[in-house]
């Protein structure tokens, strides 16, 4: 029902505020003594959205394995229906902790721009390579979805080929998205990570003609990719639409880019909605300023149900 009259059906969520890396293209607010909503209120503002029609959560943060309750929170988010997705640098996946998250039907989504040690830590401000690539052998058995995010910079470009080999090697299903800066809110300035469009636009075309990433929606989305990169319109994205944010405080936003409009402790979503700035929502997907996956995933599948076809899970591959 809320497809057919285009309200939220997914939310991106920032469930802490907290993160152990310093990325150089992330301005999320972190780390600044906002209130982080207890497990108690979490349970209830989702609970009420979930009757409000909403379905799947993305679950991120700064780093959510940060917060100590986080399985927890997993549980409850799962017994009440949601289909839910946690986005992790993979620093902080243990053996034990793996274990436990595999008991849920969760996909997971580890963030990944380079193996090579030093540009690691020049991109995620944090020697923390060795970490990660522990936590995805952590992941080898792991029964449900797993995806591995690799963001295109300067500073990467000509590693994202073999990253995507990488992630089909462990049975991840590679996203490749660009580096996105100083758009509305989103998007740290780095000099050190800026590109000429030209040149990422070719590292998206060699995904294409390279065949390494599986059919059906993640290869569209690299098609948008190049469209953004080379100045072509984009369909009209999500945000506040079939998609919305919500921060740690329970603030909700049309996407991560724009202001909140209102407080899910204090406000129902049906008043929230009714306060988000229309015009400027379409004023910013008018110039096509981004390709962000979550605001664009729903109505994007929708136009072309071929998307549908995307494999939940692939086979490894050799290197």
């Amino acid at each position: 029902m809320n497809v057919i009259q285009a309200r939220p059906v997914v939310a991106v969520f920032e469930v802490c505020l907290r993160c152990n890396s310093s990325c150089g293209y992330c301005d999320l607010p972190l780390n600044i003594g906002r209130y982080e909503m207890t497990r108690k209120e979490i349970q209830k503002v989702f609970s009420n959205l979930y009757q409000d029609g909403l379905r799947h959560i993305f679950i991120q943060g700064g780093e959510p394995l940060l917060r100590r309750d986080l399985p927890e929170i997993l549980e409850d988010l799962n017994a009440i229906g949601y289909g839910l997705t946690l986005i992790t640098n993979g620093t902080l996946l243990k053996p034990t902790l793996v274990s436990r998250l595999a008991k849920l039907p969760l996909n997971i989504s580890v963030s990944l721009d380079t193996l090579n040690q030093e540009r690691y830590h020049q991109i995620r401000g944090a020697d923390q390579l060795r970490l990660v690539l522990e936590g995805i052998t952590h992941l080898k058995d792991y029964p449900h979805p797993k995806y591995l995010t690799c963001i295109v910079s300067e500073a990467n470009r000509h590693d994202v080929i073999e990253v995507v080999r990488f992630a089909r090697a462990h049975g991840f299903m590679p996203i490749v998205g660009a580096y996105h800066w100083d758009i509305e809110q989103y998007g740290k300035v780095d000099m050190t990570l800026q590109y000429q469009r030209a040149t990422a636009s070719k590292v998206f075309h060699s995904l294409l003609e390279s065949n390494v990433i599986p059919r059906g929606y993640f290869r569209e989305y690299v098609r948008d990719n190049i469209n953004w990169l080379e100045g072509k319109s984009l369909e009209p994205c999500d945000a506040g639409r079939y998609s919305l944010s919500i921060d740690a405080s329970g603030n909700v936003a049309p996407c991560l880019a724009l202001k909140s409009a209102g407080n899910l402790l204090e406000s129902s979503l049906s008043d929230i909605l009714t306060r988000f700035n229309r015009t400027h929502i379409q004023e910013c997907s008018d110039k096509s300023t981004c390709n962000l996956l979550c605001s664009r995933v729903v109505g994007s599948t929708l136009r072309h149900p071929t998307r549908l076809l995307t494999p939940r899970k692939i086979k490894p591959m050799s290197m």
